[in-house]
C-alpha cells in the first residue's frame, strides 16, 4: 500500500505544479536542508535518536535488499542492526516540492568497518527522501529509499 502512495506522489509532482500548488519558497529549501545535514550530522555520530526525530510518525525506509520498514519503531529496529559508519556523508542533487510536499535527491558516501575486516568498507550511492511540512512548520521525512551503486558481490 505504501509503495502505491510513493509511486502516486512520484508520479503526480508535476500535476501539483500545474494545478497551482505553490512551489516550495526559499524558508522551505533551506529547512530541508537543515534535515539533510541533521540527519548527516547524527548518523555519523551515531546518535539514533536525532536520526528518529527526523522522521514523522508512519515514515517508510526502502533499505536496499531488505522488506520495508514502516513506522519509526520498525526504523529505529533495523537501524540498530546496522553497523555504525565510520564516514558517511550526503550530497543533495536535486530539492525541490510543491505545496507541503518536497523530496530530495542525492548520493552518498560512507564507510563501516565489518566484522573480521582490517580496513573500512567502503560504499557509495544514491538516495531519495520523500518530506512533509507539519503542522508547526518542520519538515520531517516520511519516504527514505538508497541503494549501493557497488555491483552485487560474487558468490563464493
Amino acid at each position: 500500500m505504501r509503495h502505491r502512495k510513493l509511486t502516486a506522489l512520484l508520479s503526480i509532482a508535476p500535476l501539483l505544479w500545474a494545478c497551482g500548488a505553490t512551489p516550495i519558497g526559499p524558508a522551505d529549501m533551506d529547512a530541508i536542508d537543515s534535515v539533510r545535514t541533521a540527519f548527516q550530522n547524527a548518523v555519523q555520530a551515531g546518535d539514533a535518536a536525532a536520526v528518529l526525530a527526523l522522521y514523522a510518525d508512519g515514515a517508510v525506509e526502502m533499505p536496499p535488499n531488505m522488506p520495508i520498514r514502516s513506522g519509526k519503531s520498525a526504523i529505529e529496529e533495523g537501524a540498530a542492526e546496522e553497523p555504525q559508519p565510520t564516514t558517511f556523508s550526503l550530497t543533495p542533487v536535486e530539492t525541490d516540492g510543491a505545496g507541503d510536499l518536497a523530496y530530495d535527491r542525492g548520493t552518498y558516501a560512507a564507510s563501516v568497518m565489518m566484522e573480521g575486516m582490517e580496513e573500512p568498507v567502503t560504499d557509495t550511492g544514491k538516495y531519495v527522501v520523500l518530506l512533509r511540512k507539519q503542522d508547526d512548520g518542520s519538515w520531517l521525512m516520511t519516504a527514505v529509499i538508497w541503494n549501493s551503486d557497488l555491483p552485487v558481490p560474487a558468490e563464493p
